[in-house]
């Protein structure tokens, strides 16, 4: 956590500014229906959030060496900061996962009150000594041997990882050792200002260039692509497809040229490729002869505005095409260099 603190503070000069949840909900990954909502706070809360959010990564996680009381508040506060996360955005697996370690601030006196009085008393009777002045099994030596091993490991493979949270060249989500027992992490050091979707078009025309070509978008399962379509709820699980898709909308195709790969099958509508997908406009049709990645620049709609009241939870304009019109022969030699298997149409 206060990696991802120390990242942000040393990234994006919009976190020091306090201006950076002014573009989060609308530009993260992948916005649900809450960002939209939150998305239209007012400046005022935005900066809120930030300062929160500046506490809660860089001041909080030093309430774990100040004794009992201040480790269960950190506790409440890292749980309560993940369910806002996990409640305004899908942002996978990550914030359930970052629970899990937060439950360990918490001793039995403290999750006593979560179970009834007779669980309680049991327990207590397990935890009470044994008998005065008896030896220590030989289990509970060969365990406290082992813990304190294990904590020797972690604090020595831990070195690199102090060091890279200490340095202004810090470096997020990396590993140090092979066995990727320790690591760095660091989420949103930089902040996208607007967002840009890739929509994958398909044609049944000859001509990719005729203007009177009609071309049909591929949708998605999460994200966005049509305007009407509300945002979608899917936390904790996670559309890796849709994920990749918004890295490469940021970026071109010659840095993603798995999305190539991805028009390939498409082409060739491969069941597996097609189950990635909400709909697929050339069902129970002959397969698309060309398709082709349009780029387009997307905003949340007002809400109560023109475009909200007309179904619309997105507004869009064309940037301009992401990559050309590609043929399944077209795209054969492209395959082969790469040694990629050569779709074939079912």
């Amino acid at each position: 956590m206060l990696g991802a603190g120390l990242i942000k503070i040393r990234g994006d000069r919009c976190w020091r500014e306090l201006t950076c949840m002014d573009y989060h909900y609308e530009t993260q990954p992948v916005p649900n229906p809450i960002s939209y909502f939150m998305h239209r706070s007012p400046w005022w809360f935005h900066r809120f959030e930030t300062l929160v959010n500046h506490f809660i990564e860089l001041l909080v996680p030093f309430f774990l060496l100040l004794g009992r009381r201040m480790v269960i508040l950190h506790g409440l506060l890292q749980i309560l900061f993940q369910v806002l996360l996990i409640i305004s955005g899908n942002l996978s697996f990550l914030n359930w996962l970052t629970v899990v370690p937060s439950l360990a601030c918490f001793d039995d006196a403290s999750l006593g009150l979560l179970f009834g009085s007779r669980l309680r008393e049991r327990a207590a009777r397990l935890q009470r000594p044994g008998t005065q002045g008896q030896s220590p099994a030989l289990g509970s030596c060969v365990r406290s041997v082992l813990n304190v091993s294990l904590g020797l490991l972690i604090t020595y493979l831990s070195i690199p990882v102090v060091l890279n949270l200490l340095s202004s060249r810090q470096v997020m989500n990396t590993s140090f050792n092979s066995l990727r027992i320790v690591n760095t992490y660091g989420a949103f050091g930089s902040i996208t200002k607007e967002r840009t979707e890739v929509i994958l078009q398909g044609t049944s025309s000859l001509d990719p260039n005729d203007p009177t070509a009609v071309w049909e978008e591929f949708e998605f399962k999460c994200k966005p692509g049509d305007l009407r379509r509300r945002p979608c709820l899917i936390s904790p699980y996670h559309y890796r497809l849709d994920w990749l898709m918004w890295f490469a909308a940021f970026q071109t195709y010659e840095q993603n040229e798995w999305i190539i790969h991805l028009a390939g099958k498409l082409l060739a509508q491969e069941e597996e490729t097609l189950s990635l997908l909400a709909t697929n406009p050339f069902a129970g049709r002959d397969p698309p002869r060309w398709i082709r990645g349009e780029h387009f620049r997307y905003k949340f709609s007002q809400p109560g505005g023109k475009h909200a009241r007309d179904g619309k939870w997105w507004i869009r304009k064309r940037i301009g095409p992401y990559f050309p019109p590609v043929n399944l022969q077209g795209l054969r030699k492209f395959f082969e260099d790469r040694s990629w298997p050569y779709p074939v149409q079912g």
